[in-house]
């Protein structure tokens, strides 16, 4: 949005700072100015980006507002800026003057609008002598203001309004047009001009009739459903609400009276129809962002009276202003807002260039500053407290809080002391944040990068990847997250495909964050680990690379279920989740408990996403895995004394596991064996050495002692107390001259 320097000067005739300094001290309030050009003028423009809360600051009015803020100046009124800048004489007004609203006011007041004479409620219609105005669709239109404008001469605009069309790179149509757009950029609130002669009847704001066609300015015809808002005379639609009138009662230099209308719509309901349709005009982009129901009136009395001067028109003295009450209760009418004097002191902290070292903010600041944004302020008796009105055009004020970022923004953030906050307790770390920490601290040093998703997931994807049901958001930002995440893996997976899009051969990524179960009214939040591996699997002789890789996998997970004290781990293939290619996953539980599934994507999910590479993935249950204490690391002095290897070769059926095996020697309770590992399984395919149904398993036995040397006698004896304990579990010693 551009704005001029000068244009801004004509609201603070006070204002002594030059461009820059203005810009500078704008930006630093959050109004900020992202170029300044000098014109050939003298005056410059200034580049704004201005955040979408902030409709109110999105013209040359609302930026002053913010300038008399800042430095503490007068604010002309609208009216008295017409008057000095337009030079139009007066025009007849109802008998309760128009001027007398929230944009004519003395600096800092909010009283609303016109008297209860004016104030009409809908669905009543003007007097006989005002143009007949009626609202139907009340949930979408909450104001509309007509006044009629006769005897107009539209030709090109000269003089003021064309030089600043041309500064701003605004497009000049007519004079009677440009009254329309110069007022939005002076004051922010969108009017609309009609040919009262190409009208049928009263105005009436109605929901469009479904199937029916409206041509637009721009040339185009739309279609309009049910859902989407209409002016329109007794007869047919002249406009689509708030984003662009039509054509056929457009204004055009045959034209000779002009109905002015200033209007207030729904948000939600203008924003659905610009996205139907694919329109963003100016005034769709201000009515979504929250216009302001009070200044319709005011925008209007400034259109009628730019016609005057610049078309020759003449005003009718009747106004039609019909309100809905329902949403001037949601506005201009909101409840009072408590401020809390000691509060907002203690929350800013103390000031560096107010009074002594140390002092906080004075009251008198935080009434100036809030009356000059528009706020009226009633203090209690004792001056605790202020009960706060809140402006019509900032509906994005709703709570304490909003009004004491409002003050420390205007009074400006860099003015308060760099300091801390004062804390009489003790830093007290997260249940499992050791936890957390040396889930992190394995997997990257295992070569594992960590990820960051979205904390939302697609629903095909939640139910895929998930064993819960997920939370559906009321109003998702689309249909790719429609959900909050119940699992971690949509995300990486995710993660992966677009790696793999990229060309990118080869992935190692883990992700830890919380993820989301239950309903709307009850939302259960629990932590979760996933691991992403893609590509790059090494071959050898005997395992393939997809194995290769499925085994990498299951490996990083035992590091991390190794970092833990668990009952024994017990891996099982059955009961898998969809996603995962049968025969090729693993569940892994302890004490009845699933801790972790490791599974290599299903081939269909696979071509779905366009993966090149095998790809493995697998999903940690923190809260069953935090629930098991961390192992702690013992030092333990080194034996002085040689340790002895014991090889053995057994012969078990496939129905006895390695788990089986352990619990069979460490059940001996032989202290001296340090470490009992696998060395070698065997089967033979062809049933020769080795038969059907079995395996030949060669495994480890480390001995040592920390007081002795061993004597053969024990290790004999611990040996044969092996070959027993396997034995009773089914096994078969393979002696040395057999094996």
């Amino acid at each position: 949005m551009n704005i001029l320097s000068k244009w801004l000067r004509e609201y603070l005739p006070a204002l002594d700072v030059d461009d820059r300094q203005l810009a500078e001290d704008l930006t630093l309030r959050g109004i900020a100015v992202e170029g300044v050009h000098e014109l050939p003028d003298g005056g410059h423009l200034f580049e704004m980006d201005i955040t979408t809360n902030r409709v109110d600051a999105m013209n040359h009015y609302g930026v002053a507002r913010e300038a008399a803020a800042i430095y503490g100046l007068p604010l002309l009124t609208l009216e008295d800026w017409r008057v000095a800048n337009v030079e139009a004489g007066p025009v007849p007004v109802p008998d309760d003057d128009l001027s007398v609203g929230e944009y004519s006011l003395p600096r800092g007041h909010t009283l609303s609008g016109l008297s209860d004479a004016n104030k009409k409620v809908a669905p009543s219609q003007a007097d006989a002598a005002g143009h007949s105005v009626r609202i139907e669709a009340e949930d979408l239109c909450g104001r509309f203001t007509a006044r009629v404008v006769r005897s107009v001469t539209v030709e090109a605009s000269t003089g003021l309004v064309a030089e600043r069309f041309a500064a701003l790179g605004q497009k000049s149509i007519s004079n009677a047009v440009d009254a329309t757009n110069y007022n939005w950029m002076a004051m922010g609130h969108p009017t609309h001009v009609f040919d009262l002669d190409t009208l049928q009847g009263g105005i009436v704001v109605r929901r469009a009739h479904a199937g029916e066609m409206l041509r637009l300015l721009d040339g185009s015809t739309k279609l309009l459903t049910i859902d989407d808002l209409v002016i329109a005379d007794e007869r047919k639609a002249l406009g689509l609400a708030g984003i662009m009138g039509g054509w056929d009662s457009r204004v055009t230099e045959a034209t000779k009276n002009i109905l002015v209308e200033a209007a207030w719509f729904s948000p939600t309901a203008i924003r659905a129809s610009s996205r139907r349709h694919g329109l963003h005009t100016d005034a769709s982009h201000r009515y979504e962002r929250g216009a302001d129901l009070g200044a319709c009136a005011s925008a209007n009395q400034l259109v009628t009276r730019a016609l005057e001067v610049s078309c020759g028109g003449v005003a009718d003295a009747a106004f039609t202003d019909v309100t809905v009450a329902a949403w001037e209760k949601k506005t201009r009418q909101r409840p009072r807002v408590t401020l809390r004097v000691r509060y907002t002191q203690e929350f800013l902290g103390t000031t560096i260039e107010i009074g002594e070292s140390g002092n906080v903010l004075p009251e008198d600041k935080i009434e100036q500053y809030l009356e000059a944004l528009g706020c009226h302020l009633r203090p209690s008796v004792d001056g605790a407290r202020f009960e706060v009105n809140l402006p019509s055009w900032r509906l994005d004020l709703e709570r304490e809080i909003d009004l004491v970022e409002e003050i420390a923004r205007v009074y400006g953030y860099n003015r308060f002391a760099d300091t801390l906050p004062s804390f009489s307790g003790g830093v007290t770390a997260l249940p499992f944040a050791a936890a957390d920490a040396k889930v992190r601290e394995v997997l990257l040093a295992l070569g594992y990068t960590e990820a960051l998703g979205s904390t939302f997931a697609g629903e095909a994807d939640s139910a895929l990847f998930a064993q819960k049901a997920a939370v559906a958001m009321g109003n998702p930002l689309s249909a790719e997250a429609g959900v909050l995440r119940p699992s971690l893996l949509p995300g990486v997976v995710g993660m992966v495909e677009q790696n793999s899009a990229r060309d990118v051969r080869e992935v190692r990524l883990f992700e830890v964050g919380n993820v989301f179960s239950g309903s709307t009214e009850t939302v259960a939040e629990e932590p979760s680990l996933a691991l992403a591996a893609f590509g790059g699997g090494v071959k050898t002789r005997t395992i393939a690379a997809a194995d290769a890789l499925f085994f990498e996998v299951k490996g990083a997970v035992e590091e991390v279920l190794g970092r833990f004290v668990t009952p024994a781990l017990l891996w099982s293939g059955a009961d898998l989740p969809a996603w995962v290619e049968p025969g090729r996953g693993a569940r892994v539980s302890a004490g009845g408990v699933v801790l972790a599934v490791v599974g290599e994507l299903s081939i269909a999910e696979r071509e779905e996403r366009k993966l090149r590479e095998d790809a493995v993935f697998a999903e940690v249950y923190l809260p069953a895995l935090f629930a098991c204490p961390l192992q702690q690391p013992s030092a333990v002095e080194p034996s002085r004394f040689q340790a002895v290897e014991r090889d053995l070769s057994f012969l078990f059926s496939d129905a006895v596991r390695w788990a089986d095996v352990v619990a069979a020697v460490r059940g001996l309770g032989i202290a001296e064996m340090i470490s009992l590992e696998p060395v070698e399984i065997y089967r033979d395919a062809k049933g020769k050495s080795v038969a059907a149904g079995e395996y030949s398993l060669l495994f480890r036995m480390v001995f040592q002692s920390g007081e002795r040397t061993l004597t053969e006698q024990e290790l004999g004896g611990w040996q044969e107390s092996v070959v027993g304990a396997l034995t009773g579990i089914g096994g078969r010693h393979r002696a040395p001259e057999a094996a």
